[in-house]
């Protein structure tokens, strides 16, 4: 139970490693939001969750190891908010930057499927702020936290999605 297969540095670097990898990961799935995900993206998580694991605990179920593993979660995800705080680069670069879906009544085609976002979820967005039509629409951007916010063309702000 305490008797740990692997050096506790071992168990901190590889915590870090696989953090770091999953962040890159999925920065690249887009901004959904967790009560947003699709069935398979949230299959995926679960399944990621499993396969990373054995990387993070080189195998060990030791106590000692598995608390030295989520302590350095938990550290490293600490110092990733602070750094994103104190550094605009750093946070846009983690993020993202909000992205125009809509200017003046036009979609942005190329975010949209860049972001794979269907025709069909943007109007539930807009729709979800109170707006029909997307000639209706003075702004509409996709934020860092995955919401849509909408400005109509009579400047009422409403949001999310």
């Amino acid at each position: 139970m305490f008797e740990m297969s692997a050096p506790w540095w071992e168990f901190v670097v590889r915590g870090i490693a696989v953090y770091a990898f999953l962040i890159a990961a999925l920065r690249l799935t887009g901004k959904r939001q967790v009560g947003q995900l699709a069935p398979f993206d949230l299959i995926l998580l679960l399944i990621l969750s499993n396969a990373v694991q054995n990387s993070m605990n080189a195998g060990d179920n030791s106590l000692i190891g598995g608390l030295i593993s989520a302590a350095t979660l938990v550290a490293i995800n600490w110092l990733v908010s602070y750094v994103s705080y104190r550094i605009p680069a750093f946070e846009a670069a983690i993020d993202g930057i909000p992205l125009v879906l809509i200017r003046d009544g036009k979609t942005a085609e190329k975010t949209l499927e860049d972001e794979r976002i269907s025709q069909a979820e943007l109007m539930t967005a807009l729709r979800g702020s109170g707006c029909f039509k997307i000639s209706d629409v003075k702004l509409a951007m996709l934020e860092t936290n995955g919401r849509v916010s909408v400005w109509t063309k009579d400047d009422q702000q409403t949001a999310s999605r």
